[in-house]
């Protein structure tokens, strides 16, 4: 069952959200050639901390492992969950994405953007406009009355008329007091998408198309965590947190005004 949230759980929500917007919005100017990716971490675990928030990357468990950075920051063909290192410093025509997740006051905001770094291909800035832009065209699916797989099959549609590769094995979720609840939003649709949950007012909803320049086949890598596009392309990853409503959908990942 999908959460429904009440006027005292969107409050929240929505200051959670304004968080890791901020924490995303600041990150984002720190991207520069020269940088280590750890070094970009730091800093945010150091904005995340400012806010007085907490990271909810770091330390989520899946199976025996826990997650030990604060960001997850993907460069090139790492496709999400990339771990920052000393080692991997950022290129003139390198992409990063970066995603920030935060805990404020018992909910998680979650949201991520992919950059340049200096001066990128023009295939891999067509990428990046192409995924940010599905990213909205799902956002606009997300009306009550219409099913989770409308916003699947409207992001599917989209990239795939373009020659990407949508990734298949991570989907997008709903999110509220954890970071991963029901649904799960796939950025494909198969014939079943009738089927899927309907859309109500309440639901907060992390919406996060991951897009390759190549195929849409992934494979972790032997930390565990970091997913690569299996060709070596480079991949795209954007998001926000949405809340339904009955007048349309809103965006809660939004920077706090300055």
């Amino acid at each position: 069952m999908i959460p429904i949230k009440n006027p005292e759980a969107i409050k929240r929500m929505r200051e959670s959200c304004a968080i890791a917007a901020t924490v995303l919005a600041r990150l984002k100017e720190q991207v520069r050639p020269g940088i280590t990716t750890y070094d970009l971490d730091q800093i945010g675990r150091d904005l995340i901390a400012s806010l007085g928030a907490r990271s909810a990357c770091h330390g989520y468990q899946l199976h025996s492992r826990r997650y030990p950075a604060y960001t997850c920051l993907s460069v090139n063909e790492e496709v999400v969950h990339g771990i920052g290192s000393l080692k991997r410093i950022l290129r003139d025509g390198d992409i990063i994405s970066l995603d920030v997740v935060v805990e404020y006051n018992g909910y998680i905001g979650d949201n991520a953007t992919t950059v340049p770094v200096g001066a990128i291909a023009p295939r891999t800035a067509e990428l990046l406009k192409a995924t940010e832009e599905a990213l909205h065209v799902g956002i606009k699916q997300a009306v009550s009355g219409n099913r989770i797989g409308d916003i699947s099959h409207a992001i599917q549609t989209y990239i795939e008329s373009r020659g990407y590769g949508i990734v298949r094995e991570m989907v997008g979720h709903g999110v509220g007091r954890e970071m991963h609840e029901e649904p799960q939003i796939p950025n494909f649709a198969d014939r079943k998408r009738n089927r899927t949950e309907e859309i109500k007012p309440g639901m907060t909803l992390a919406i996060e198309p991951m897009v390759n320049l190549g195929g849409y086949q992934v494979r972790t890598l032997s930390d565990g965590w970091t997913v690569v596009a299996a060709d070596g392309s480079p991949s795209a990853h954007f998001e926000h947190t949405v809340l339904t409503t009955d007048s349309g959908p809103e965006i809660l990942t939004i920077p706090r005004a300055s």
